[in-house]
């Protein structure tokens, strides 16, 4: 194998070595591959700071909606995207099982209450597509509940944007052998057990219903205003690295 004069100044990093000496059986083509991930996630964090800051001096609000099967990466990424901007500007949002007042509410109600104020970005780790997807699948809502959502949420969102709220919509794909994979490994890990739920245990029984009331959401709520854009999120850090330069690209900061 071949190695550029770029490649070995980046395998006699610290990060270089480090990636190199980390396991007992060190692998040059893995360890290149970290670090060439590594610097490219700077570059684009570096980015969002350019980003967040355009937001904050120009009293600009930003919603970043994360959506995907369970495992799919969402909070990963959410965490690569905040890890390097400043914390008084932005929020992560994700919401518990609403409240008994909250489920007599009109249902978007309480994700009002949580959009950002001028200067803000909010990232919502699940968002108001709970009722499209996940509520359904698992009986969380009744149809009419359902049907008076996707009636609803197109104009909703066309209200936000012209709010003047830049709203992004991503979607994590990933197929249901990695789900497996990362399901068994969540249960593996003493650190990540808090993460399975009752729901996340059922998932892969209910693999083709999600995927039914997906391809419906898609279908009806992908708009001119606020499309989806969908991220193969089977490798990690890659799909990390897509997800920041999308949000970079739909705004336009200075």
């Amino acid at each position: 194998m071949k190695f550029s004069d770029e490649d070995l100044g980046l395998l006699n990093s610290e990060l270089g070595k480090c990636a190199l000496l980390r396991r007992s059986k060190p692998s040059v083509k893995r360890a290149l591959s970290e670090v060439r991930y590594a610097h490219s996630l700077r570059e684009e964090q570096e980015e969002l700071i350019k980003l967040q800051q355009w937001v904050i001096e120009n009293d600009k609000k930003v919603v970043v909606l994360f959506e995907g099967r369970d495992a799919a990466g969402k909070g990963g990424a959410i965490r690569r995207l905040t890890e390097r901007i400043n914390p008084r500007h932005y929020r992560i949002v994700a919401l518990n099982v609403p409240t008994e007042d909250e489920r007599k509410q009109w249902f978007f109600q309480r994700y009002i209450s949580q959009l950002p104020n001028p200067g803000e970005m909010v990232f919502f780790d699940r968002s108001w597509y709970n009722r499209a997807v996940v509520e359904p699948v698992n009986g969380f809502c009744t149809d009419g509940e359902y049907e008076i959502f996707m009636s609803q949420v197109n104009e909703f969102e066309k209200m936000l944007i012209q709010s003047d709220t830049h709203l992004i919509k991503i979607y994590f794909s990933i197929t249901k052998k990695e789900q497996a994979s990362r399901f068994k490994d969540i249960k593996g890990d003493p650190l990540k057990k808090w993460k399975m739920t009752a729901v996340d245990e059922r998932a892969q029984e209910l693999w083709e219903d999600y995927t039914t009331y997906k391809e419906r959401m898609f279908e009806k709520t992908n708009s001119d205003h606020a499309p989806w854009n969908v991220i193969d999120a089977n490798d990690k850090a890659p799909a990390r690295l897509e997800t920041i330069q999308y949000i970079l690209g739909r705004i336009p900061y200075e």
